[in-house]
């Protein structure tokens, strides 16, 4: 009983609150807040998603390894990005390409706080989009060097041309909401050149380019992850409605309505190829649905994202074909989801533009960039990861790899039938 009349007082008290105030532009504020603090919540969500997913699509001899990189880069990320990265995308911009102020940010209010803390799990996301990709064979310390290189440089950049006061594509009328292409499809490219730079992994691919499968060690973990990021996404697009709360039920149901399509699609097209129909392939579906509507949320009807959906399942289950045969080692299919669907996804957002479908500069603006997107990521991040591979060495030993990073790179394991290995090789040491 007092805790009802506790919540009632607060509730009172909150009234009390606005009406003092006499201003519905404090309640908006005040709101306002809440919602994005609600949607950095569920953005960082996302982050044991992608954990979940990585390792359980990895073989348990890999599983710690996995899950320290989503960690680190999240962590070592948010660092870099908060003294150099935002600055680069949100300070000054004379000349539309990047910021030149705003480094080492000192919010001035909360809304301010919020938005770095905002953008900067949004950058943390683009770089663990390639952790996925390249897992089971990276070592751990040259991964982190070129993770914080895609979340202090090439990620913020791209973002000053999109989403920066000023920027070049900003001001050809670009449409991206909440990041199809500013963060998935960046970070599906940097993924790709990693993913060359790095080779595949041992026994992938036989010498006549035969595809040998590697199966993930827990695909109930990928499963669930793939559902946190599902929850997770509610607020990676929901913070787009921050400046208009009328739009945020369209938002809402276009991620959800393009998720479903995506599965359904997928299913659609493996049974049309007389493939297998695999779990992975199915979520992977789901995922690059949200993909795909995240450039359009705000803009789009919703019939126009279920079409959205049922495209990026295509994409998905074709993307990742073309890949096996290109003999692209990619673990988790981060390419095809985030930088494929990315794409689509982008382009989508400007023929379903809802005030203006189908304008052809709104889509000749969508193109150009999709097009530098990839010309800029893609080159960048294969030459990056190329440098690291000279100067350091990016690739673990062939010993290690079949060992397993966990023990050749952390010595620990979350698996019994490790545990022994690793406490010999401590004990050697």
């Amino acid at each position: 009983m007092k805790r009802n009349l506790g919540i009632v007082g607060l509730i009172a008290g909150l009234g009390f609150v606005g009406t003092a105030s006499a201003s519905e532009l404090d309640v908006a504020s005040v709101t306002g807040l809440i919602w994005m603090g609600i949607c950095c919540a569920l953005v960082l969500l996302m982050q044991p998603g992608f954990a979940l997913l990585e390792s359980g699509l990895s073989r348990s001899k890999n599983a710690v390894n996995v899950i320290m990189k989503n960690f680190a880069d999240l962590c070592i990320g948010s660092l870099a990005f908060w003294a150099f990265g935002y600055g680069l995308m949100f300070g000054d911009n004379p000349t539309g390409f990047f910021g030149v102020s705003d480094f080492l940010v000192k919010p001035e209010d909360g809304d301010t706080a919020l938005n770095i803390l905002y953008q900067m799990l949004f950058a943390a996301t683009a770089a663990t989009i390639v952790s996925g990709a390249v897992a089971e064979r990276i070592r751990f310390i040259p991964y982190i060097i070129g993770a914080a290189f895609i979340i202090a440089v090439v990620y913020p950049l791209f973002g000053a041309w999109s989403w920066g006061e000023g920027g070049w594509l900003q001001n050809l009328g670009f449409v991206d909401a909440a990041g199809a292409t500013v963060v998935h499809s960046i970070g599906g490219w940097c993924a790709l050149g990693a993913v060359l730079a790095l080779g595949p992994r041992l026994g992938r691919f036989s010498r006549k380019g035969a595809v040998r499968d590697i199966p993930g060690h827990n695909l109930p973990m990928f499963a669930l992850g793939s559902f946190l990021l599902w929850v997770g996404w509610f607020g990676f697009n929901g913070g787009a409605a921050v400046q208009d709360f009328s739009n945020l039920g369209t938002i809402l149901l276009n991620t959800h309505l393009s998720a479903a399509a995506g599965v359904a699609s997928a299913l659609f097209f493996m049974h049309l190829l007389k493939q297998p129909v695999l779990m992975t392939t199915s979520i992977n579906g789901a995922l690059g649905g949200l993909v795909g509507i995240t450039a359009g949320c705000a803009t789009m009807t919703p019939g126009a994202a279920l079409l959205t959906g049922l495209v990026s399942g295509g994409v998905v289950v074709f993307g990742t074909t073309a890949l096996l045969k290109l003999r692209v080692d990619d673990v988790v299919g981060a390419i095809p989801v985030h930088g494929m669907c990315g794409a689509w996804g982008t382009l989508a957002a400007g023929m379903f533009y809802a005030p203006d479908m189908f304008s052809v500069y709104t889509m000749v603006a969508q193109l150009i960039g999709i097009v530098a997107a990839f010309a800029w990521a893609f080159p960048l991040s294969y030459g990056v990861f190329k440098l690291i591979d000279v100067t350091l060495g990016l690739r673990a030993s062939t010993q290690h790899e079949q060992r397993g990073m966990d023990y050749s790179e952390h010595y620990e394991t979350g698996y019994a039938d490790f545990i022994n290995a690793g406490t010999t090789h401590q004990a050697k040491a």
